[in-house]
């Protein structure tokens, strides 16, 4: 049995009190048993093109970077660092940073799929601002095999089956839906790749905050490979648990072999 936790938090205009709140979380979320925590999409900074920038940082000596590290270390545990904007070599990219209980990075995961959109009352493009990544990511914490995604990811099912096919056993997904998209797919998508390809899928989001440029969904939830919800938030700051038991994802594998009778 492994315990997850998902931490979902308001993220503010202010870096600091967004890097003390994930902090806190982290803590209180290790002191409660969880050996892999997760944060949101972009937890260190409004989700605003106009804020992307400002709020960059460059892998290893970015405050977020150097909390995130600290915070593994201290706190014995894996951490899937939600995402943050992150400066490579002139360019900008939504990336999620994951470290080890030794405080090492253990990958690092940048969005392939950028968040175009046109939907009615919100335009949104983070390629006014951001870069497209290229690379799946998997990380083994000797336990579990996990696969990153982020966000708008979540649409495209060949991303996902991919990262089936390469035996991962769950996806963790730091995501940040807003209030037109996420009542309409955010459930069914989760369910759905869960589904699809008989793996956990956990998918964390800030908590809502209706005075922001763009408001968050929450909802963060835990879906089982039976498509089952196991645990899910409010739209409030919390942290869940779940209890990630790989047996009964072998078994589900056993009774539908989706993986073996796959031809494509």
């Amino acid at each position: 049995m492994i315990k997850l936790a998902l931490i979902q938090i308001k993220v503010h205009k202010d870096k600091n009190i967004n890097l003390k709140r994930a902090e806190m979380g982290i803590k209180e979320a290790a002191k409660n048993g969880a050996e892999i925590i997760c944060l949101p999409e972009m937890f260190n900074c409004p989700y605003d093109n106009n804020y992307f920038v400002k709020f960059a940082e460059t892998y290893p000596n970015g405050d977020t970077i150097k909390m995130l590290a600290k915070a593994a270390s201290e706190n014995n545990v894996f951490i899937i660092g939600g995402s943050i904007p992150e400066r490579y070599q002139d360019k900008l990219y939504n990336t999620c940073f994951i470290f080890n209980q030794k405080g090492e990075m253990s990958g690092r995961y940048r969005k392939i799929h950028l968040f175009d959109v046109d939907l009615k009352g919100m335009r949104f493009y983070e390629s006014d601002t951001l870069s497209p990544g290229s690379d799946i990511t998997i990380v083994d914490t000797g336990k579990i095999k996990l696969g990153i995604a982020i966000c708008y990811d979540m649409r495209f099912p060949e991303l996902m089956s991919l990262y089936a096919k390469k035996g991962v056993q769950m996806m963790v997904i730091p995501a940040a839906f807003n209030t037109i998209t996420g009542p309409a797919h955010w459930e069914v998508l989760l369910r759905a790749r869960a589904i699809d390809n008989q793996v956990f899928v956990a998918a964390i989001s800030p908590a809502r905050d209706e005075t922001a440029s763009y408001v968050a969904y929450g909802d963060s939830m835990v879906v089982g490979p039976w498509g089952n919800i196991i645990t899910k938030a409010g739209i409030d700051e919390e942290i869940i648990y779940a209890d990630i038991d790989l047996s009964i994802e072998e078994e589900i594998r056993k009774r539908i072999p989706l993986l073996k009778n796959r031809r494509m």
